[in-house]
């Protein structure tokens, strides 16, 4: 599919971007034409941990780019702009505010909303500010609920010429577009039908990535699962459901537990695989024992009340920050797909730091985005609307940077600790 004509108020034009190596290092540097180089990004979040990442990914990624760090704090956000260097710049933004939203909106070319967490948001009024100020929009959104909400936006954006991906960063996000391009070989390569997709994730602790990813895990334990078997919508009990999978080598076998994330239903819609379920673990195994504890002592109510699971963030921190410091913070991603013929695929990812990987994964994306990857619409990042078929590959490559694996396509006994040949069971 070709790239789509985009309208950004400081480009007219968008072409395909060359990468050069980095002196001294090993990070690729992109150089964006003139224009759509320097053009301006607004980070939301940009003094939190996801959003810092960002921003600190992008100015490396493309040293011209012009990065605006949004926030309230502005004593954060000085120090975040003195890291960053010259081309950036703090601003005072309340996204819950409309008029202070559309006025930081309403000089940039891209808007990355990483001021999570997005659970029991009932708007979404960054995309809604995008729109109105014919701004390109990019969110790290973890949630279905809103996932969807914002996909409902798609003829707005289409009428006012804007590209705009949700759950664009590391899962969702690149697991999305690894799951992609394993159904893409199946059907065009291998001539066979997706039949399950599997996605398992590992994070040790919070993944160094703060209070707002901690907020998260809590709030997704008061929603139901859903998952899909055999084309049937079904329902399951959060952080049950327990596989013990492989992660490979620098990670080992690792117990995940069934969440409710938008990467299932997103993928089992666009990709049309009937059987799609999602599950994730974190180390040391105490934490597991922990969260399903809390899934089974505490009231869904509770779980889904933000204040409520804010008051228990403000407790647990202090002691996930400890912790931290012995798990560290690696991250990986599996994603398995077994198609009709029994051939059976997957998709690896694992880094040394998910604050790091996270920055990686949402820049690849908002670079994408600048070169015009991405079509007018709401667009989940599976779609080829969203990333175009033809640039799956590169932004991969530049979301892998400093990953310790990355492999896409092979067969599970190539990467496998303790390799073995999956069967079709009845699982999810």
């Amino acid at each position: 599919m070709a790239p789509s004509l985009l309208h950004f108020k400081t480009a007219a034009a968008v072409a395909v971007a060359s990468a050069k190596a980095a002196e001294n290092d090993n990070a690729s540097r992109v150089q964006l034409p003139d224009k759509t180089g320097k053009s301006r990004v607004l980070v939301l979040g940009g003094t939190g941990r996801v959003g810092g990442s960002t921003a600190t990914a992008l100015s490396k990624l493309c040293p011209d780019l012009r990065i605006v760090v949004g926030g309230r704090n502005r004593e954060k956000g000085a120090a975040m702009v003195a890291t960053l260097g010259k081309n950036s710049e703090f601003a005072e933004v309340n996204i819950n505010n409309k008029d202070s939203l559309e006025a930081a909106l309403s000089d940039v070319d891209l808007v990355v909303h990483a001021a999570g967490p997005f659970q029991q948001s009932q708007k979404c009024t960054v995309l809604e500010a995008a729109i109105e100020t014919q701004t390109a929009y990019l969110d790290v959104c973890d949630d279905t609920n809103y996932a969807f909400r914002a996909k409902s936006f798609k003829d707005r954006a289409v009428d006012a010429n804007i590209p705009a991906i949700t759950t664009g960063g590391i899962y969702p996000g690149v697991s999305n577009v690894m799951a992609a391009e394993l159904v893409r070989a199946a059907r065009s390569e291998s001539k066979t039908e997706p039949e399950r997709l599997r996605f398992s994730y590992y994070t040790a602790g919070s993944g160094g990535a703060g209070p707002t990813i901690l907020a998260t895990s809590f709030l997704l334990l008061g929603e139901e699962v859903v998952a899909y078997n055999k084309g049937q919508k079904i329902k399951l009990k959060p952080f049950t459901g327990m596989l013990n999978v492989d992660f490979g080598r620098g990670i080992g076998k690792r117990d995940v537990y069934l969440l409710n994330l938008p990467e299932v239903r997103s993928a089992h819609e666009v990709l049309e695989v009937p059987t799609v379920s999602a599950r994730f673990g974190t180390a040391p195994f105490f934490w597991n024992w922990g969260m399903e504890a809390m899934t089974n002592l505490l009231p869904a109510e509770f779980l889904r009340d933000r204040s409520k699971v804010q008051q228990l963030v403000e407790w647990f921190d202090p002691l996930v920050r400890a912790v931290d410091g012995i798990a560290g913070e690696r991250v990986s991603m599996r994603v398995d797909l077994e198609c009709t013929n029994g051939r059976s695929t997957l998709a690896l990812f694992s880094h040394r730091r998910l604050s790091v990987a996270v920055g990686n994964a949402t820049a690849a994306f908002a670079v994408a985005i600048l070169e015009g990857s991405t079509q007018p619409g709401v667009w989940f990042p599976e779609e080829p609307e969203g990333i175009a078929v033809e640039a799956r590959e590169e932004l991969l490559k530049r979301a892998a940077e400093g990953a310790i694996a990355f492999v896409m396509n092979k067969p599970p006994w190539m990467v496998e600790t303790d390799p073995k040949e999956l069967g079709l069971g009845i699982y999810v």
